[in-house]
């Protein structure tokens, strides 16, 4: 999803607040700020290949009227804290997307679940909406060190001094857990137009060995040569990361 939000335009300063009524351009991407964690807004429309992306802090959105255009989203930082969205109205077309996916691990945070979300759909008609919570693919690992170079011994005095192995790769990094969405809809909801991705996310990648050091050639002296060192035996690959859990489908009716 962060790849594909890159490629539109800039984000748009978000100018209607104060009416409590958002529009998102087609082919744009706007931020909502957050000053609580819980919004209400009157009318919310996202054009064709639009973006309206949540804060991580908010944590209930009230919205009393929802436009979705074609391949239109709702982006949702993640967060350990879950998110409820209730709409009471609305029309979603085809490719809808609410995204919510978990961050992809580094050499500095682990890889973070894709969020748990509550869908309150009261009045709302879906053609065909996709819910991804997956979780984040996990950091890979450390790649190993090359071994030191091998070196020939001296005409005078020394002996020669073999490689360095290479530094076996880390072990990449488990990928997170699938997130839980509970959809509250009403009898009779088509709920089969509903997509969800609840998959944990990818293991890490393994860290590549490091190499063996190079043998030295022999040194030639006055009267004889001395030999040379051998080389380094090379590092063994890390282990690619396990993949994280499933998340769950949860499905109430009221």
């Amino acid at each position: 999803m962060r790849k594909a939000l890159a490629g539109l335009a800039l984000l748009m300063p978000l100018a209607c607040l104060a009416a409590e009524s958002i529009q998102v351009e087609a082919n744009t991407v706007l931020r909502l700020p957050a000053k609580s964690e819980s919004l209400s807004l009157d009318r919310v429309t996202v054009a064709e290949q639009g973006a309206l992306l949540i804060p991580a802090r908010v944590k209930v959105l009230r919205i009393e009227h929802l436009q979705l255009g074609k391949n239109a989203r709702l982006g949702v930082f993640p967060n350990q804290e879950p998110l409820r969205i209730e709409v009471l109205d609305g029309q979603l077309a085809d490719g809808s997307v609410i995204a919510a996916q978990g961050a992809s691990g580094s050499f500095q945070k682990p890889a973070s679940a894709g969020r748990n979300l509550v869908l309150h759909l009261q009045n709302v008609d879906v053609t065909n909406l996709l819910v991804d919570v997956r979780g984040g693919v996990g950091a890979p690992g450390f790649d190993g060190l090359d071994g030191a170079d091998a070196r020939a011994g001296g005409c005078l005095w020394g002996s020669s001094q073999a490689a360095g192995d290479g530094q076996n790769g880390g072990d990449g990094q488990p990928g997170a857990a699938g997130g839980v969405v509970r959809l509250e809809v009403p009898q009779g909801f088509p709920v089969e137009l509903v997509k969800v991705r609840l998959e944990g996310g990818v293991g890490g990648a393994p860290g590549k060995p490091g190499k063996g050091g190079a043998r030295s050639g022999e040194r030639g002296c006055l009267i004889y040569s001395q030999s040379g060192g051998v080389g380094g035996q090379p590092g063994q690959p890390g282990a690619a990361g396990a993949a994280g859990t499933a998340g769950r489908l949860e499905v109430q009716n009221f």
